[in-house]
């Protein structure tokens, strides 16, 4: 239990220093910003400690996402990201190659 608590912890610090990077922002002015202290921003980030439900909220409203984002992995948030267009295509694409895929280990147990 205890692996999968610190790979959220690393996912959510990643997610949140990604984020602060594309902002262009420091620790210190995300705190500001999301009205914590520099010292929380700098504990979630180094995996020190969890956060709270509020200030969870109070991180994804300064980087316009949904609250659950911060705590998925990027290659789930990138697929998320997308327009639907776009995953419908990824996902006709994907079905295609997997057709293909078991109708040529059919024939081969033919």
């Amino acid at each position: 239990m205890e692996t999968k608590e610190q790979d959220l912890r690393q996912i959510l610090a990643a997610n949140i220093k990604e984020q602060r990077q594309i902002l262009g922002i420091s620790q210190e002015k995300l705190a500001e910003v999301a009205g914590l202290s520099w010292q929380t921003v700098n504990s979630i980030e180094c995996q020190r400690t969890w956060v709270s439900d509020n200030t969870l909220k109070a991180l994804a409203s300064v980087f316009k996402i949904e609250t659950f984002q911060l705590l998925m992995p990027p290659e789930t948030r990138a697929v998320l990201s997308l327009d639907s267009t776009k995953v419908l295509r990824k996902l006709a694409e994907a079905k295609k190659n997997y057709d293909d895929i078991f109708t040529e280990i059919y024939k081969k147990q033919q």
